[in-house]
């Protein structure tokens, strides 16, 4: 039934329902969006037997009783309700079948106590909208063997080959699909029909599902044995196993330099997993999903299902029904594939923990680490983190073996945040082969400007180095995380930068479509040639991006193949696949990009490295910063030196000095963590207490620095380990035509500040023209 075809007033309930309302049931309904709490709605007689927590129905909401579509999270007996209340009756399900389980229910509702937001929200971006719309699927007629004929009259020869037919199909068929099967015309099918062989029914189907799916069998991978590991994978491995054998939940941290061997210990983890007859998740960081990286994982496993961004509806539908019936072994996905419907979830591995995109951007704000350990602890199934460069959260979070020597108590204490059980920690400090880390060389970007040696983004050092390379014949990635020709667009008469009037923010120069164009709203104007404001005709184009460099490169070393990846040249279908193939079949010389280059790629002839700005994050007003900067050439420095030639680092900075690219140079991750952990401590940052952002935006400036203001005042009111900053204009005080201000909270008391968070923001009444979101832990303070 849809939403259409009911009038706005709800039908009433038949006498003999209203007299029977206590032995009847309230189903407990939230909505995705306009109501925080649940609302109770009466169950009819005619449900009460379908309707089941986790499914979709529909309901009169509001004065005017129009139909709303929301989740039934709970159903409890009329005693437990209000009496007095005259209750809306359910008027519909939307679904056959649950779509959200008991444990998964149980996530949702963990979630939006800790993120402080609505269930209903999360069941939104737990549930795809190609599953909730029923994307690639279709209200088909079908036939089925009747249980009892009209006639007993002998079938023909013809009839009886059309029942037996469709009684052996594994699914129920359309009167056109029996005919193919069969090989006979609608004469026999009409004929069962009218004696009561055949019966028919209205379903909904996928629109290739009487395509074979060669998923849907069994098969165990290939055996593990025939991948020899290094002493230190085989020690993380038996650990990891002994907890899937023991069927227990427990959280590792798989600390392995790159080139360590972290995947194949993942592997031969979700090995024992799928021997188990269980099932694996492993989230990867979306810019992570290569074929190289998806590619390992369906090699190794028969049934692999991949999960992205770039997936259709249809196709994410067709993917979530795949795993939901059980036919998958193994899921790979980005952040969201944490919530995969695997029926016999046996392990959740993660690799790069540490990534910034494994955290929700938008309500619910959650990060995909935290669901994923809670998620563990309610499969009761072992979590295993992986990273060359943990998180601080996580390795202050974390043990160390043997845990013989663990005192039983401490895996279980709680960390800063409050949310995360103790880790234990395996290591594996060394690449497999024994293969030596690549040397790494830091130039003084200041001395190069002092003496005027160059000009240009590649300084002497690493033209040389490039040039060495590629006589050698081995291959060069470049990171410069700027895309775009110019940064900085400024004139020198009267000062004035090009900026987004909707952003106050520095356009960007694309040379490819000569525009200047923002990278927050995409507005854009044709590239100037003369100053906008006073229109002097010298204005200066200044800064790299990745354009410029591919310019240069091409420039300087004519005769190499250079491809360059970044967003602008990464949009259409299959772009990824295409440029690597032509980096790994050796048709490319030099890979330049953004971040997108410095993670997920092992290329064995890659044998120089150049990071040509280090500096790039690295005084961003961000408490983090140090540490993202540490994390980026950490990764990008570990993409070479992965064979027999070994490799070289050269990385380009004007703060040769700062400890992070000092640790990172001597792929020294304790050595950042010994500088950086007394820093956050003094400063009373994470980890060591739980951060809310609060970011207030709207039209007007001074109404809004108000409202902040105000809010800021009531937070200030408990009394307890709290520490406000704030409101302050955000680092992009203006976005999309939003002016921003941010409160930053800080408290060791977790649950605590939540709490006190939740009941200062649920009464609060907020202008219209006003708008504030809430972020727990949050990784951007942009």
């Amino acid at each position: 039934m849809q939403p259409s075809l009911f009038t706005a007033e709800p039908p009433p309930l038949p006498p003999w329902e209203i007299d029977d309302r206590k032995n009847r049931k309230i189903a407990k309904v939230v909505f995705p969006a306009g109501y925080d709490a649940a609302l109770d709605y009466l169950v009819p007689n005619h449900l009460a037997g379908s309707l089941e927590p986790g499914m979709r129905v529909l309901v009169p909401l509001g004065k005017g009783n129009r139909p709303q579509a929301g989740y039934c999270i709970d159903i409890q007996p009329w005693g437990l309700a209000e009496t007095n209340v005259k209750l809306k009756p359910v008027h519909a399900l939307l679904d056959e079948q649950r779509l959200i389980g008991d444990k998964m229910l149980d996530l949702t509702r963990w979630i939006a106590a800790y993120y402080l937001c609505p269930v209903g929200q999360v069941l939104e971006a737990v549930l795809p909208a190609g599953v909730r719309s029923r994307a690639g699927t279709r209200l088909t007629t079908v036939l089925f063997a009747g249980i009892q004929p009209q006639t007993k009259a002998p079938l023909t020869a013809k009839q009886q080959h059309v029942l037996e037919t469709l009684r052996q199909a594994p699914e129920p068929l359309t009167a056109q699909e029996l005919q193919r099967a069969a090989k006979c015309s609608a004469v026999p099918i009409d004929a069962l029909k009218r004696f009561g062989f055949i019966e028919t029914k209205t379903i909904r189907r996928n629109n290739n599902q009487w395509q074979t799916d060669s998923r849907q069998h069994s098969a165990l991978p290939p055996d593990a044995d025939r991948y020899p590991l290094t002493a230190a994978q085989q020690q993380a491995l038996s650990a990891i196993v002994s907890s899937i054998q023991k069927r227990q939940h427990e959280t590792f941290l798989l600390h392995g330099v790159t080139g360590s061997g972290k995947t194949e210990v993942y592997i031969q983890a979700i090995h024992e997993v799928v021997r188990q007859q269980k099932q694996a998740i492993v989230l990867v960081p979306e810019i992570s999903l290569t074929p190289q990286t998806v590619g390992r994982f369906q090699n190794r496993f028969p049934h692999v299902a991949v999960l992205h961004s770039h997936l259709t509806d249809a196709e994410r539908h067709r993917q979530w029904s795949h795993i939901a019936a059980g036919q998958v072994q193994v899921v790979v996905g980005a952040r969201s594939a944490v919530f995969a419907p695997l029926p016999r979830l046996g392990l959740i591995v993660i690799d790069e923990e540490h990534e910034n995109s494994f955290k929700q951007d938008s309500s619910p704000r959650y990060h995909a680490r935290d669901v994923a350990c809670k998620r563990a602890e309610l499969e009761q199934i072992p979590l295993v983190l992986g990273s060359a460069t943990p998180s601080l959260e996580t390795w202050t979070n974390s043990i160390t073996l043997p845990q013989t020597e663990i005192p039983a108590g401490d895996k279980t204490q709680t960390s800063s945040a409050g949310n995360r059980s103790m880790t234990v920690m395996l290591s594996m400090p060394h690449r497999v082969k024994n293969l030596p880390m690549p040397q790494v060389e830091i130039v003084d970007l200041r001395e190069e400007v002092r003496n005027r040696t160059t000009r240009g983004a590649i300084h002497r050092q690493l033209h040389q180095a490039i040039h060495e390379t590629l006589i050698g014949k081995g291959q060069i990635i470049l990171l410069l995380n700027r895309r775009g020709f110019s940064t900085q667009i400024q004139c020198p008469a009267c000062g004035e930068a090009v900026k987004c009037p909707h952003c106050d923010i520095s356009l960007t120069h694309h040379k490819t479509e000569e525009i200047a164009l923002c990278h927050y709203c995409d507005y854009q104007i044709p590239a100037p040639a003369a100053c906008p404001q006073c229109r002097f005709s010298g204005i200066r184009y200044t800064g790299f991006g990745t354009q410029k460099l591919e310019l240069e490169i091409k420039a300087r070393f004519p005769q190499a193949a250079v491809l360059r990846m970044d967003t602008d040249t990464m949009q259409g279908p299959g772009a990824h696949e295409r440029a690597l193939s032509q980096f790994r079949n050796g048709n490319v010389q030099i890979l330049l990009g953004t971040q997108m280059i410095a993670k997920g790629l092992d290329f064995p002839n890659v044998t120089l490295v150049g990071v040509i700005n280090a500096d790039t994050a690295l005084h961003l007003p961000d408490f983090r910063a140090s540490e993202r900067t540490f994390h980026l050439i950490t990764q990008v420095a570990g993409r070479t030196g992965r064979g027999e030639k070994g490799g070289r680092v050269i990385i380009q900075t004007f703060s040769p000095d700062h400890p992070a690219i000092l640790a990172a140079a001597k792929h020294d991750y304790e050595r950042f963590v010994r500088q950086e952990l007394p820093v956050r401590k003094l400063l009373g940052y994470p980890p060591f207490s739980q951060m809310i952002r609060i970011v207030v935006r709207g039209e007007n400036e001074t109404k809004t620095f108000t409202f902040a203001k105000m809010f800021a005042e009531r937070l200030a009111v408990d009394r307890f380990p709290l520490r406000i900053l704030g409101p302050a204009p955000a680092p992009f005080a203006k976005l999309r035509n939003f002016y921003r201000f941010h409160i930053h909270l800080h408290s060791p008391e977790g649950s605590r500040l939540r709490e006190h968070v939740r009941s200062v923001s649920l009464p609060l009444k907020t202008p219209p023209d006003v708008q504030w979101i809430i972020d727990v832990d949050p990784v951007d303070m942009q």
